[in-house]
């Protein structure tokens, strides 16, 4: 088959897939969703043929997360099941410091992104280089880094964190060393909300999330005051939106938040997509969506996603002393105890 030419449609396609189109016709403009059923079959049929598993982060298109993935969730949490599900190839549908994180901890598997240029402006704002040249500034001083990093990053680092357990994490590391200070790398956003929780003094480096850096307080205050809305935003948003959130968290507790709280109304200062894949889990609440797409998670589409299973293209390789030196900074990150989400 023609992976740049859309397979075709058909009243027996649509009529197979009749319960996915009613689930997306709720989640996405209804018109698009005979052009994805195509794809969607071609893609899943392919996927049996190559014994693929494809994996979704929580920020990705509906089609995608609901109609192609096998196992959605956050960053952390697919490289872990990549490790171990039963499939030597994994489709990473997400930005690439994901997928070598799925590398990292799955070496021996083979690691497939639909697109190259996925990237991220968090993982792109620091390198390895620069780690060390904390280090060599602040010597004896320990590096904890957001998994929202390269390999080669978290390589250079003591242990990783998540948005979730970031200050465990820091506190955690703190107390091993015996000092009261820890270089928090790289988003700055995160890192003053850590340091408002803990008495340790960071270090943070000037990185930020371009998605979530361009929210302001007013925006999340207008959907609050103009929609009567309670607001859940992730820690990588400004300092000005987090206080004006109800609630502040990864995107897994997001979902957990929801559930427990059940608002009537919600704002979601964060991607677009996931309020999108929410809306499926809580048809009983409203959404409203002062959101900010990623433009790197866009690039990942269906087919790209076939075409990396048509020919096996795009795999992603970690060097192996960074993946023996990211993977000490995840298990150390693991062995805090608190195995919460991005």
């Amino acid at each position: 088959m023609n992976t740049r030419t859309a397979p075709a449609w058909s009243p027996e396609l649509e009529a197979r897939y009749a319960p996915l189109a009613a689930q997306l016709e709720r989640l996405i403009p209804c018109m698009e969703v005979p052009l994805h059923l195509p794809w969607i079959d071609a893609i899943n049929t392919l996927k049996q043929e190559r014994g693929a598993v494809i994996m979704a982060h929580n920020y990705q298109s509906p089609e995608i997360f609901y109609g192609v993935a096998d196992i959605t969730g956050d960053s952390l949490a697919l490289a872990q099941q990549a490790a171990t599900c039963g499939s030597d190839i994994v489709v990473m549908c997400g930005v690439h410091f994901m997928a070598e994180s799925v590398k990292v901890l799955a070496p021996d598997k083979t690691v497939l992104i639909p697109d190259m240029e996925a990237g991220c402006s968090l993982a792109a704002s620091i390198t390895a280089a620069d780690v060390l040249a904390l280090r060599a500034k602040h010597p004896g001083i320990p590096v904890v880094t957001y998994v929202n990093t390269s390999a080669a990053v978290k390589a250079v680092s003591d242990s990783c964190c998540t948005s979730a357990n970031a200050v465990q994490v820091v506190e955690s590391v703190a107390a091993e060393h015996g000092v009261k200070q820890v270089i928090f790398l790289p988003d700055r956003y995160l890192g003053a909300w850590v340091a408002q929780q803990t008495q340790l003094d960071l270090i943070l480096w000037q990185g930020a999330c371009e998605v979530h850096e361009r929210f302001t307080g007013i925006e999340a205050r207008h959907a609050r005051e103009q929609f009567d809305a309670k607001i859940v935003a992730h820690p990588e948003c400004p300092p000005d939106v987090l206080a004006e959130a109800d609630f502040v968290g990864s995107t897994t507790a997001m979902g957990k938040w929801l559930e427990k709280a059940k608002p009537e109304r919600v704002a979601m200062i964060t991607e677009c997509s996931m309020a999108d894949n929410l809306r499926n889990e809580f048809p009983q609440v409203e959404f409203i969506k002062p959101c900010n797409l990623c433009p790197y998670m866009k690039k990942i589409t269906l087919p790209k996603i076939h075409a990396v299973l048509s020919d096996l293209s795009n795999e992603v390789v970690v060097a192996p002393e960074d993946i023996v030196g990211a993977r000490r900074s995840l298990d150390r990150m693991l062995a805090v105890g608190r195995r919460d989400r991005v």
